[in-house]
């Protein structure tokens, strides 16, 4: 393949994960029509130019798949002007009526979130609830992903999320991370939640253990 096709190729990969929110290399080579080895080689060179991520899944008993989704950088690529109106709305409101009730507005939003959440969960055991909060994350687009540890003692569990659907509001706002915690215990109100890992902070994820009270 000469050059000038390659960064084709990779544009292509790019909006393909665009619109799909994640993909495999395999899923990517077919609906591309490219040889599985170039397309990973894409890959390879677009995560090296931090414009995809990728994470690990299980779907069975042999090597997990490696699943791609966007970076944040890599989002940057394409014109979406949404996220700087919402922070440019919150600025003007901040300087309308203070950061305070600015605060207690996005508070509200997460309550509501929060309860929203918990209606579509249901009252199953634990774990269907909490892999399915998975699920609900994944389409609002955080490339969430959850494991269980000590699952022979206390179900606990770690909810991971590779990027961070409203990551410009937070840096502007990171009160709205506080409120995240809040929401997520009112869609599990028989939980305690953590935070363990913060995109805000320069962490690579953000992270949270779930367990019961």
């Amino acid at each position: 393949m000469t050059t000038t096709q390659q960064p084709s190729t990779k544009q292509d990969i790019l909006h393909q994960l665009l619109k799909q929110g994640q993909s495999t290399a395999q899923e990517l080579a077919e609906q591309l029509q490219v040889s599985p080895q170039a397309i990973r080689r894409h890959l390879k060179d677009l995560e090296t130019e931090g414009l995809i991520l990728h994470q690990a899944m299980q779907t069975g008993m042999g090597r997990p798949n490696h699943v791609y989704t966007l970076s944040r950088e890599g989002r940057s690529q394409f014109p979406d002007r949404y996220n700087d109106f919402a922070v440019s709305l919150l600025d003007t409101l901040a300087e309308t009526v203070g950061r305070d009730q600015v605060s207690s507005i996005l508070r509200r939003q997460w309550e509501r979130k929060g309860i929203e959440y918990r209606e579509n969960l249901g009252e199953s055991d634990l774990s269907d609830r909490v892999n399915k909060l998975v699920e609900l994350r994944r389409l609002e687009g955080y490339m969430a992903e959850c494991h269980e540890i000590d699952p022979d003692t206390t179900p606990k569990f770690v909810l991971t999320e590779y990027n961070c659907a409203i990551s410009q509001i937070a840096e502007s706002f990171p009160s709205v991370c506080g409120h995240e915690l809040e929401m997520f215990e009112l869609a599990l109100p028989d939980c305690r939640v953590d935070r363990t890992h913060w995109l805000v902070k320069g962490e690579h994820r953000c992270g949270y253990l779930i367990q019961p009270k």
